[in-house]
């Protein structure tokens, strides 16, 4: 039997698959879970006009607003939960930096559905007398050939790449999802079934044995991964479910700091420029405080 290629690589060659213009899709949900690691490092490389399409979106979306790397957003929601607003990202909206393209949440996660399924379009019946319709022409009404009633035909999501982050996977690409997991993560399987192109970014490599001994967990096979970097605290400051809790501390000097361009400037140099990699990164961070957010049970 002919022994797989191994897939692994680093977060510099992740970010060489997402040139500039990239039609992107960054998983998690809110402030869980996102590959914050790689996005930093499309910060470092200088990434420019990237349209992001999500779910419901957090830090990274902000993030890479404020480095000046977007040039559009379709998501249902950009913002920091109890951590507040999203400034970075409202700055540039508000100035005509970044176009920001609405879509109702449960629709945002049935655009991903519709690319999975290689739907040209979902229809919808629910859009009628509210402004997503007014503000979003790429939403088509349509007659029903059935009932003859009015539909809406919703676009696809159909991302270019696809990044998420995941507990564990193999060298070859097979990712592990707890047993017991919540909405994030079936939406980064639904995002990754449905792309070509698909980088993984995992807290740790396991071998193929243990793959094999727990094959009910690998929602996302070999076949469909493009690229796995190992990265432990990938996702940080965002929690991962099963490893470790939000970085409360972190997140609160992050929203801090965004709220001005000179603030947040000061806050890329110290935790996105001069840190030279993920590993410099989560030294400044600090063993210690980063040891306090694991959690004692596993998944």
């Amino acid at each position: 039997m002919t022994q797989q290629a191994s897939k692994l690589g680093t977060l510099a060659q992740a970010a060489d698959l997402i040139p500039n213009g990239t039609r992107l899709a960054l998983g998690g949900f809110a402030i869980y879970q996102h590959p914050m690691a790689l996005v930093r490092e499309l910060i470092r490389q200088r990434k420019r006009d990237l349209t992001v399409v999500g779910t419901v979106s957090g830090i990274e979306i902000d993030m890479l607003a404020g480095a000046g790397c977007l040039k559009a957003v379709e998501t249902s929601y950009v913002g920091l939960e109890k951590y507040g607003l999203a400034p970075n990202f409202r700055r540039a909206v508000e100035q005509g930096a970044l176009e920001m393209v609405d879509y109702p949440e449960v629709l945002s996660f049935d655009r991903f559905r519709a690319t999975q399924e290689a739907m040209t379009f979902w229809p919808c019946d629910y859009l009628g007398g509210t402004d997503v319709l007014k503000n979003n022409p790429a939403i088509k009404s349509f007659t029903c050939p059935i009932t003859e009633r009015t539909l809406f035909a919703v676009p696809p999501a159909d991302p270019d790449v696809v990044v998420i982050h995941a507990i564990a996977a193999d060298e070859q690409g097979n990712v592990l999802f707890p047993r017991r997991h919540l909405l994030p993560q079936g939406l980064d399987v639904t995002m990754a079934l449905g792309c070509k192109t698909v980088i993984v970014t995992v807290e740790s490599i396991v071998s193929k044995n243990y793959i094999k001994r727990h094959a009910e967990l690998n929602l996302l096979p070999s076949y469909k991964t493009t690229l796995v970097v190992e990265v432990p605290f990938g996702a940080h400051p965002c929690p991962v479910l099963g490893r470790y809790g939000v970085d409360d501390r972190h997140f609160t000097q992050y929203a801090e700091a965004a709220k001005s361009p000179e603030t947040f400037g000061n806050y890329l140099e110290k935790y996105v420029s001069s840190p030279a990699n993920h590993e410099a990164y989560l030294d400044l961070v600090g063993a210690h405080h980063l040891a306090s957010l694991l959690e004692t049970d596993s998944v």
